[in-house]
């Protein structure tokens, strides 16, 4: 099988890893930036060219998509498909994924616990929309923020108004969400193959520090997951459309809430605190998946 891996870096650890499992199961592996491809759109013989060389003959693809590139590397995935490619994560899910508002509101609709979340325009609002969530402490986030960054605590609901003012005051998109205090600074990543979680680990923030990305200095232990976290995990995956996705749990006094669903989740982290194979798990679900024109598109929305 002629796999296709769709990374900017193949020296990333979640690429190389994914390389090695694909070579030790007997297939053979190509590392593509989809920032160095260009398409050809055409009705009868859509092609995707990479560095002036037209890409044949992939049977699947494993989109490792960064958040900056969300739009072009989607639509170099979209003409994957079109070529009938198996993707592992499809075009519309990954920008479904990718749209925090969206992901919340589809996930909110089919009932899925999350933290009290608001949203709105004007600097009017302010004031409802603090009291909406429950008041301070609350949790500030960017829509287009990443890893942690654009994620502000604020304390007091006069420092909540500061912020959030500021933000508007920028033009920037925000979500205001309930602190979970009893989370105590920690969440729970459940990596997500087809319909099971596969791993899970239990991600704690450094001290002082209510974010818990690892690359903020956040450590890693392997977890047991109740019934009820695994069963979220999954249903979070599957609405988005997700095959492959890492959903981010917080334990809250209500049960658990979905944080965040990704697209894209990091092999090292979750490999590393569970000792498992999770790459050799990805490429076993291709094996058992991958046909031609199989683009189901689930999810909704």
């Amino acid at each position: 099988m002629k796999i296709g891996i769709l990374s900017r870096n193949s020296k990333l650890y979640s690429t190389s890893r994914l390389l090695e499992a694909i070579k030790s199961r007997g297939h053979e592996a190509h590392v593509i930036d989809v920032t160095r491809c260009y398409m050809n759109i055409t009705s009868h013989n859509p092609g995707i060219y990479f560095k002036g060389k037209k890409l044949e003959d992939f049977e699947a693809v494993i989109p490792r998509i960064g958040a900056s590139i969300t739009f072009y590397g989607a639509s170099v995935v979209r003409q994957f498909e079109m070529m009938g490619v198996y993707s592992v994560n499809e075009s519309v899910a990954i920008s479904r994924s990718r749209d925090k508002l969206r992901s919340l509101q589809l996930l909110a609709r089919k009932g899925v616990g999350l933290p009290v979340t608001g949203f709105a325009r004007s600097p009017d609002d302010v004031k409802g929309l603090i009291e909406m969530v429950g008041g301070a402490p609350l949790v500030i986030k960017l829509l287009e923020g990443t890893q942690g960054i654009g994620v502000v605590l604020a304390e007091t609901e006069q420092a909540a108004e500061s912020v959030i003012e500021a933000f508007l005051g920028l033009k920037a998109n925000i979500l205001v969400q309930e602190f979970i205090k009893e989370a105590g600074g920690a969440d729970i990543r459940c990596f997500v193959i087809g319909e099971k979680v596969v791993a899970a680990m239990k991600r704690q923030g450094a001290e002082g520090e209510f974010r818990s990305n690892l690359h903020r200095g956040g450590s890693a232990t392997l977890i047991k997951l109740t019934p009820e976290e695994r069963s979220t995990a999954v249903r979070a995956a599957r609405i988005m459309g997700l095959n492959i996705a890492g959903v981010d749990i917080l334990r809250s006094n209500h049960g658990p809430v979905v944080m965040e669903v990704n697209s894209s989740p990091g092999l090292r982290g979750i490999e590393e605190a569970t000792g498992k194979d999770v790459a050799g798990m990805i490429v076993g679900f291709i094996e058992k998946n991958a046909k031609p024109f199989n683009t189901k598109t689930r999810g909704e929305g």
